[in-house]
């Protein structure tokens, strides 16, 4: 999901003069008033884009690590150490970045993350995970979670279900955004291929935001989100986005990979244009 909320941070900030004009509303019966802002907008994407690559790392590391898949070409580059520790059926799992480490996604990242777990029961295995002094571009990244994989789910395919409760310090400023949500990433194609670039995964799920300042915003997908790593952008899917007493539908397309989605609101369509 590296880039989910970058498109949602730029569209947010494309529509919000379309938008302020139709969030002020009155009647007879009163007046309803909704400050938009799009420095929160903006904020609340790049709290979901930590978060959302910050599970990807995790994904790639226990897989390298734990599922023996033989990556020819790693996510990893040489400033990472890779510390697996077995313990009977389970283990643990420290990937050090140590005090900057650039991925081979570009991320640049500091710290530590720890993944501890147990045995395979009928086909899934629970991993704890939290962090040591991790930061993701600048940004610190606390709390943790856990994530129940399946070795092989109903397509034949590994998914992780993953529960997070996740609070960003965001570099430069006092104010933090904490996200507590259910995502599920089923990695339908690439599988043992030994290299991450022909990884694509579809995610569903739903998560609230809540800052320090007083914003929050929550998102639902309503059709799988689809994710080619070797894509700048999500390619298809649908999400709902509700924030501020404004609602709306981002689609990322019909499986291409360009730099175009469609934000609905309030019964009309804008082609939002993503980057460069």
């Amino acid at each position: 999901m590296k880039n989910l909320t970058k498109k949602i941070a730029l569209f947010s900030c494309i529509v919000t003069a379309l938008l302020l004009s139709s969030c002020d509303t009155s009647d007879d019966s009163g007046t309803v008033d909704v400050n938009y802002s799009a420095e929160d907008a903006t904020r609340a994407a790049q709290a979901d884009i930590i978060v959302e690559n910050t599970l990807n790392i995790m994904e790639n590391g226990y897989v390298e690590s734990e599922e023996t898949r033989n990556f020819a070409v790693s996510f990893f580059p040489s400033c990472t150490t890779i510390t697996i520790t077995p313990n009977g059926n389970g283990g643990t799992i420290v990937l050090d970045f140590g005090t900057s480490c650039t991925l081979n996604n570009g991320s640049v990242v500091s710290g530590k993350i720890n993944l501890e777990y147990g045995a395979i029961v009928d086909g899934t295995r629970t991993i704890n995970y939290s962090f040591e002094n991790y930061t993701y571009n600048g940004h610190g990244v606390t709390g943790g979670g856990e994530i129940v994989r399946d070795i092989e789910n109903e397509n034949g395919n590994p998914s992780s279900t993953v529960n997070e409760t996740i609070t960003v310090s965001f570099e430069g400023t006092e104010i933090t955004a904490t996200r507590v949500g259910l995502r599920v990433a089923e990695w339908i194609e690439g599988v043992g291929s030994g290299t991450w670039t022909d990884n694509v995964y579809s995610i569903t799920g739903n998560w609230n935001t809540t800052f320090s300042n007083g914003f929050s915003r929550s998102g639902e997908v309503t059709e799988a989100l689809i994710r080619k790593l070797n894509c700048l952008y999500l390619v298809s899917g649908t999400l709902d986005i509700s924030q501020q007493a404004l609602t709306g539908t981002l689609d990322f397309g019909d499986g291409n990979c360009d730099n175009i989605a469609v934000f609905t609101f309030n019964g009309q369509d804008y082609t939002i244009i993503l980057g460069q």
